[in-house]
């Protein structure tokens, strides 16, 4: 009988003389490994370049495409510029109205029975505090003049000429994205969004989610952080909602911690009320900037914090670069940070839709730390350039988390 260690070199000999496990066979290079239950998401824009809920051809199209990408998860805009894709007493609904004079089921109805057929899921996708250049909406019409935002300087944004922030700051700062952005501070702007929310519900209950989106403050570029250092071009100052912040911290209004902690919890606030208004079956979401901290301080977007209540089931960072390197570091730091594990990645497909590879590269980045789900921007780019569509069917190949 031989001992523990007299039998060693037997053992190795009879290892070395047996047959050698093959090493695994490596992936294709151009084939990221798709982890077991990442989702795969598309955003569909409402005014596209395909306007795909215009037409039942459109709709089929869209879900023809979304299959063969492996989609599990489809975002379409329903409301964006104060219009809706559904009907509305309370939003500009003539976008479903022309769209209904057309078809025999509603587009939604539609969009809901091809995509669950498929197994995928349906969320819509809700543009909340901005108005684009609307000055028709009807939100105007109901609430006035005050829901929309005003600078440091007194300047509501209705009077920013062509959109431009005026002199002198306008010589030195230009807003991100400019338009008719809603002051979340004026609660009849929130009962409106409430109001059109239910609408919606009303339409199509049949919905997988609702996905928020401009869910935050303009952003002025340069950026500032915050109201304590009085420099740059922030917004929020006109007089009732200075006048709400006196009344809710009992002090007189100045900038600072304090007053930027109070438009934080206004945007949330907004969060928070459509959450609870959701059916139980929805899933609560919102596309939000990538850079947290920017979020928090430029943005007033606490996006960390509304996942943490439980305000989202999840949340997609728009990590729009074409900076490999950054895009790398911020999927890492943002799956490994505060509610990482409901985190989804929002990749900027039409940034290189002449270099369809690059878009390849970027799901390959995106897939390292192993996100709960990554989305594309968007479906229209990518339908008006077909190499890259096809670049992105043949690399990521795969079946994504199954839908309902």
């Amino acid at each position: 009988m031989c001992t523990r260690w007299s039998c060693l070199p037997l053992l190795l000999a009879l290892i070395a003389c047996g047959d050698p496990v093959p090493p695994p066979a490596p992936a294709p290079e151009d084939a990221p490994a798709q982890p077991s239950g990442v989702r795969r998401g598309l955003w569909v824009l409402a005014e596209g370049a395909e306007r795909a809920l215009e037409s039942e051809a459109g709709i089929e199209t869209l879900i023809e495409r979304a299959t063969e990408l492996g989609v599990s998860d489809v975002f379409v805009q329903v409301y964006r510029g104060g219009r809706s894709w559904f009907p509305s007493d309370y939003a500009d609904d003539a976008p479903y109205r022309e769209i209904a004079a057309t078809q025999d089921e509603p587009p939604l109805d539609r969009l809901l029975r091809l995509a669950h057929a498929r197994g995928m899921r349906v969320h819509a996708w809700f543009n909340c505090l901005r108005l684009a250049s609307n000055r028709n909406a009807p939100l105007l019409e109901r609430v006035g003049p005050q829901a929309v935002l005003v600078d440091r300087q007194g300047h509501s944004l209705l009077d920013y000429p062509d959109g431009r922030i005026p002199a002198p700051d306008g010589n030195y700062f230009r807003l991100g994205t400019p338009g008719l952005w809603l002051d979340p501070a004026i609660p009849e702007v929130v009962e409106y969004l409430e109001r059109t929310l239910d609408d919606l519900i009303a339409a199509a209950p049949g919905l997988d989610g609702l996905h928020l989106d401009i869910i935050r403050f303009p952003l002025a570029l340069p950026f500032a952080p915050g109201s304590r250092f009085e420099l740059g071009v922030d917004f929020g100052y006109a007089p009732e909602s200075r006048r709400r912040f006196e009344e809710e911290s009992g002090k007189p209004f100045a900038p600072g911690s304090a007053w930027d902690a109070f438009r934080r919890a206004r945007v949330g606030e907004v969060v928070r009320r459509l959450s609870e208004r959701v059916p139980e079956s929805w899933e609560m979401s919102a596309a939000v900037l990538s850079h947290a901290d920017r979020a928090y301080y430029v943005a007033m977007q606490d996006w960390r914090h509304w996942l943490e209540q439980g305000w989202l089931d999840f949340a997609v960072a728009m990590a729009y670069t074409r900076d490999h390197a950054m895009l790398r570091y911020l999927a890492h730091s943002l799956s490994g940070g505060v509610a990482g594990e409901r985190i989804w990645l929002g990749l900027g497909a039409w940034l290189f839709l002449d270099r369809p590879q690059e878009i390849v590269r970027q799901i390959e980045l995106a897939l390292e730390p192993e996100p709960a789900g990554w989305v594309l921007f968007s479906y229209d780019s990518l339908m008006q350039a077909p190499a890259s569509l096809d670049a992105i069917r043949g690399a990521i190949g795969g079946d994504a988390a199954p839908g309902p």
